[in-house]
């Protein structure tokens, strides 16, 4: 292993880490996000008043689907059996749409990638509804908020 990356083998060429020799437990991933916009924007998503219709419905659908294809868009990530994944979108504040993803399998890798991935592309499918109204949009903030499974067990943000 590479200057201590997993996905680096000896000579630092990337490579897919070798799961087979672990066990299959329950793993959980919590990640988080957020949309920053004018205060307007999000009374306008808040009261279904976009032309491309329900912003809330449509950004939780593509953070799902997101989540169950992660490893066809980051390139290292093992297909995993998603079990559960539940995206949520609330106001936090005037100006800000709060993104929460919760993602679920039992296998033998964790499902963090997959977490993240939801919350990142929730958060693209605000954008691209609400970009005719409001092109300054910013996505903020995606991080993993906490872990729970596998060798290295529980971890929490701070």
């Amino acid at each position: 292993m590479a200057g201590g990356l997993s996905h680096l083998d000896e000579r630092g060429a990337a490579r897919m880490v070798d799961v087979s020799g672990k066990a299959v437990t329950a793993r959980e991933a919590v990640a988080e996000g957020f949309v920053a916009m004018r205060a307007e924007t999000l009374a306008l998503i808040q009261e279904g008043g976009l032309p491309k219709g329900d912003v809330l419905a449509v950004a939780r659908v593509a953070g799902i689907q997101a989540a169950k294809r992660t490893s066809e868009l980051v390139p290292m990530c093992h297909p995993l059996p998603i079990a559960a994944a539940a995206v949520e979108l609330a106001p936090a504040g005037e100006s800000r749409l709060r993104i929460e993803a919760r993602v679920r399998t039992e296998g033998r890798t964790g499902v963090e990638m997959e977490a993240l991935t939801a919350v990142s592309v929730a958060a693209l499918a605000v954008y691209d509804m609400c970009k005719a109204v409001d092109r300054g949009m910013r996505v903020e903030g995606v991080r993993l908020l906490e872990k729970r499974g596998g060798a290295s067990g529980e971890w929490r943000a701070d």
